[in-house]
């Protein structure tokens, strides 16, 4: 469904379109299904956040928190600033929104561990994310993998959320490529 809908949306953006308010709610729809099948389209994100820039009586406090954890879910890629580009410093100050910047600010840290004991404080947003916390483990890998070249597996476990110590073999083998050149003890 995401795949189809991303071509609705694709045509939705070219041009002036793309600022148009009777929009929104397709784009709205394609976040929510973004959210349930691990998809993501930067693009389409970005133009609703515009849309609730341009149009602030039509800003949901729920779709803006989906794009933000989806552009955490891109790390390290620069998603999470852009997006936060389009967020009054009002807006940015709401539960929950607030909530999230803080969850961006401890990953920028490279704070894991924090950052675990945060997201399960607030499960109920993060898990309407799928795929949310392996997008996370996949960055961490990421910045294990240019940050050691020697690191304790329990360490490694710890980093991503505490795993426990048959699963973090699960990890090193799924996320080989952030850990090709890190040696495990």
């Amino acid at each position: 469904m995401a795949e189809a809908m991303r071509q609705t949306v694709a045509g939705m953006l070219k041009g002036i379109e793309r600022y148009n308010p009777e929009h929104l709610a397709t784009l709205e729809k394609y976040v929510e299904i973004q959210s349930r099948e691990n998809a993501y389209d930067l693009e389409a994100n970005l133009a609703v956040l515009k849309l609730y820039q341009l149009n602030p009586h039509r800003f949901n406090m729920d779709i803006t928190c989906q794009i933000l954890l989806k552009a955490l879910t891109n790390l390290p890629h620069t998603d999470f600033v852009l997006c936060k580009c389009l967020l009054s410093e009002r807006i940015m100050q709401e539960s929950p929104i607030n909530q999230i910047m803080y969850l961006g600010d401890i990953l920028e840290q490279c704070d894991f561990q924090h950052f675990w004991d945060r997201v399960l404080s607030m499960s109920d947003l993060c898990d309407r994310i799928v795929g949310f916390q392996d997008s996370i483990r996949k960055f961490v890998c990421h910045v294990v993998g240019i940050t050691f070249q020697t690191i304790d597996k329990n360490l490694l476990a710890q980093l991503l959320g505490g795993v426990d110590g048959n699963s973090v073999f699960t990890f090193i083998k799924y996320f080989e490529r952030e850990l090709a050149f890190v040696y495990f003890k």
